[in-house]
């Protein structure tokens, strides 16, 4: 029961406005990257009781997105100190492949096989991973001031899920191979707070800033497929949700001391192919009566419960959970921004609430000691325009041709023009970035900053 996507603790500010450190998993959540105070770490997670580290940066200060693709030698690095700039390594050489600048603060980057992402609070940028080359800009975006997104990880596929509205739960799914729009989902009645593909990019899963209640779509049809609910007693924030590598649970975690476990079922046809359970029976009754009742009470109604839960030790820390198979028992992994991770044993066949195997302390307290103050235009602000809708737009053809200026691609000694690296700025050979071939060796390209300054890799 391995995850899908990369996910993490993605860029972000406590209530104060100030900068924490990250946590994230690879795309197979065989490793774990966090982003400290002093730099960044890479651990592996082929072991329950040991947590082996296999990279440590102090180059690289106050790092707040460190994203690692798939096992490769691949990392994606921001920091608080320059926090519109985009840093990839190939950490095993101790190398920087390119660096790259955007107009404002970078709040995530999600990555697979085929495409880099990077989101700013009102726009996308999607880059061909093979050789960064830009390939296209979503402008104008709702205002996203925790940059959430999500990218599937399927070889044949690239959908990037993002907010189409500031105001209630629209989500737009764009094909970022293609690079076209591919349906809109009114998924919540409120904003989104989370969102996640399964790993074959055929399903997805969405909450809402409610966070009561959990919804999985189709992709790329958008049909309404799984509703479960949290709860009912309170409104919490979700901080992430993560689909098992055979897309049958589902994990999602909060603010609060509680991540829930959901199990994916599709009831048979016939009671026989049911589970003989109370949930199963009465699904059932409502299902039979849904012709009769309200929209709000079937809704209401056919929301299943969670098939397993945890009780962390403690609340109120932000973290990501992750769900994956670890020397041949189901795991659930949850990693705190404080440098905690936490592993628990979970049973496929009758759920329920799942024992604590392991806790590792990956960096003190003294590692990540929160920031005084933020770097400098690093607050966001704005307000999102009303009318029309943007979920109610994205899908029209584009005026004209949207061009963008990065000061990471250069023509000629750094120039600020241009969107595509000549073929005598790359490495004369590939950088081979993963030992075992999983991944297709990216191009070197030169770094990008202001004014043209910069190293060739």
């Amino acid at each position: 029961m391995e995850t899908t996507e990369s996910a993490g603790v993605a860029c972000g500010t406590d209530e104060q406005g100030v900068r924490f450190g990250s946590a994230s998993f690879n795309q197979d959540s065989t490793s774990l990257a966090l982003g400290t105070k002093t730099g960044y770490k890479l651990f592996s997670l082929t072991m329950v009781e040991k947590l082996d580290c296999i990279h440590e940066s102090a180059e690289t200060p106050d790092v707040y997105i460190v994203e690692r693709l798939f096992s490769s030698s691949l990392v994606v690095v921001v920091s608080a100190a320059m926090p519109q700039r985009m840093n990839i390594y190939h950490f095993k050489k101790g190398t920087e492949i390119c660096n790259y600048s955007y107009p404002n603060n970078i709040l995530a980057i999600k990555l697979n096989r085929q495409r880099l992402v990077v989101c700013l609070e009102d726009s996308i940028y999607i880059h061909n991973i093979k050789d960064m080359k830009l390939l296209k800009t979503l402008l104008n975006t709702p205002s996203n001031p925790s940059g959430l997104c999500a990218l599937s990880i399927n070889h044949s596929s690239s959908y990037l899920a993002y907010p189409g509205s500031t105001t209630i739960g629209e989500i737009i799914v764009y094909d970022a191979n293609s690079l076209s729009t591919v349906t809109m989902i009114p998924a919540h009645d409120s904003p989104l707070a989370a969102l996640a593909f399964n790993a074959s990019a055929t399903k997805l899963a969405s909450a809402s800033e409610r966070g009561t209640v959990i919804r999985v779509f189709s992709v790329p049809e958008g049909l309404r497929l799984f509703e479960f609910r949290r709860g009912m007693k309170r409104y919490v924030n979700i901080s992430s949700l993560s689909f098992s590598h055979d897309g049958q649970f589902l994990c999602a975690s909060s603010n609060t001391e509680t991540v829930h476990i959901f199990k994916l079922e599709q009831l048979g046809p016939s009671g026989a192919d049911e589970a003989a359970t109370w949930t199963a029976y009465v699904g059932k009754m409502f299902s039979a009566a849904s012709n009769y009742l309200p929209a709000q009470v079937t809704g209401m109604m056919s929301q299943d419960r969670a098939f397993a839960t945890v009780h962390l030790l403690s609340s109120g820390q932000r973290n990501v959970c992750t769900l994956v198979t670890i020397q041949k028992i189901p795991r659930l992994l949850v990693a705190t921004a404080d440098g905690q991770l936490f592993i628990y044993n979970v049973d496929p066949q009758d759920g329920g609430e799942c024992k604590l195997a392991h806790k590792h302390r990956v960096f003190g307290v003294d590692d990540n000691k929160e920031e005084e103050t933020e770097p400098d235009g690093s607050q966001v602000t704005g307000e999102a325009q009303s009318p029309p809708s943007y979920a109610e737009t994205a899908a029209l053809p584009a005026a004209g041709p949207v061009t963008v200026t990065l000061t990471g691609y250069s023509e000629d000694g750094g120039t600020k023009k241009g969107e595509v690296i000549p073929e005598h700025e790359f490495a004369t050979g590939p950088v081979c970035l993963d030992d075992e071939n999983e991944f297709p060796p990216i191009n070197s390209c030169r770094d990008g900053t202001e004014g043209g300054q910069g190293r060739r890799s």
